[in-house]
């Protein structure tokens, strides 16, 4: 973990109260810890950094239900090539990410990228911002990340089908800077971050695998700036009572509170949100972007993710 990133930090345990975290004993090399512990003063709630992996999570039963769905070796090489595929040359690949940060106007300060998977908006987004940190509940997501944030390469194995894999390399791009970027294991309904931190806060793809999408909604405009910051929501929608229950989705309900289509109810709430005191959004943009995941040679999912790009 990068030691520049714990001025950002705080114990997500104490929500809505913001107690720092310290850092305890500690291996570090430079501006690198490798394993360690950060301290909340407040309520003494520890958290572990190994590896470089700080996993930043007050409530560990969600790094062990929720966040166990994307812990799967096949679901990993599926992000991978959503990420990644289009620097290996797959005739498949997308232009999602350079899409979706296509959005965003560069500014100073830090970005956050929440629901991260494996890193490539963040990697996108070193062009846009002085420092970006990428979360996920996923710790294989993470640890990936960094491995390509550190090495800035991968060989991984692409499955074909069945038990047959190919291997497959790709590099990162020269002018996506490793520096900038920070990975951790966090959840997007407790962020462990100060309020008003980022003057740029993303989250695509999330808003519908998330058991409270509100309280992330809230928690996303909490930790972005008061003004002169940026906001981007994307997703597809697909509501399902697995992950969520039906009276706490932003839409796809016929009535209620939020009725209708998710994409209008988050533009409502994001206009609406003064919840907190600062200043509710402005939407400046709104689309969609087709995306794909890949599950084996024979097998994809084409999405279309419809985002609202908002500013304050």
């Amino acid at each position: 973990m990068k030691r520049k990133i714990l001025e950002y930090l705080i114990c997500p345990a104490c929500l809505p109260e913001e107690n720092p975290l310290r850092l305890g004993h500690s291996q570090s090399s430079g501006g690198e810890i490798s394993d360690g512990v950060l301290q909340c003063g407040g309520c003494k709630q520890a958290y572990p950094i190994k590896s470089g992996v700080a996993a930043l999570v007050a409530d560990h039963a969600r790094l062990s239900g929720e966040g166990l769905r994307y812990e799967a070796p096949e679901l990993l090489s599926a992000y991978l090539w959503s990420h990644y595929a289009d620097l290996f040359k797959d005739p498949e690949a997308t232009g999602a990410y350079s899409e979706w940060a296509g959005q965003i106007s560069p500014a100073a300060g830090a970005a956050l990228d929440a629901g991260c998977a494996v890193g490539r908006f963040c990697f996108e987004m070193s062009l846009k911002c002085d420092l970006v940190i990428g979360v996920d509940l996923s710790e294989t997501f993470i640890s990936m990340a960094r491995q390509i944030m550190e090495q800035r390469k991968l060989n991984f194995r692409l499955k074909q089908e069945g038990r047959i894999h190919s291997e497959k390399a790709f590099v990162l791009p020269a002018q996506w800077d490793s520096n900038k970027v920070e990975f951790i294991v966090a959840d997007a309904g407790a962020l462990p971050f100060r309020s008003g931190a980022f003057n740029c806060v993303a989250s695509l793809n999330l808003i519908d695998k998330i058991p409270h999408p509100l309280e992330h909604l809230g928690e996303a405009s909490r930790i972005a700036r008061p003004n002169e910051a940026q906001l981007l929501i994307s997703d597809p929608f697909s509501w399902s009572e697995a992950v969520c229950a039906p009276d706490r989705w932003l839409g796809g309900a016929p009535d209620g509170r939020f009725a209708g289509a998710g994409i209008d109810n988050i533009a409502r709430v994001l206009s609406d949100d003064n919840r907190s005191g600062t200043p509710a959004w402005r939407i400046v943009r709104r689309g969609a972007v087709w995306w794909k995941i890949r599950n084996h040679r024979n097998h994809f999912e084409l999405i279309r993710s419809l985002f609202v790009k908002a500013e304050r």
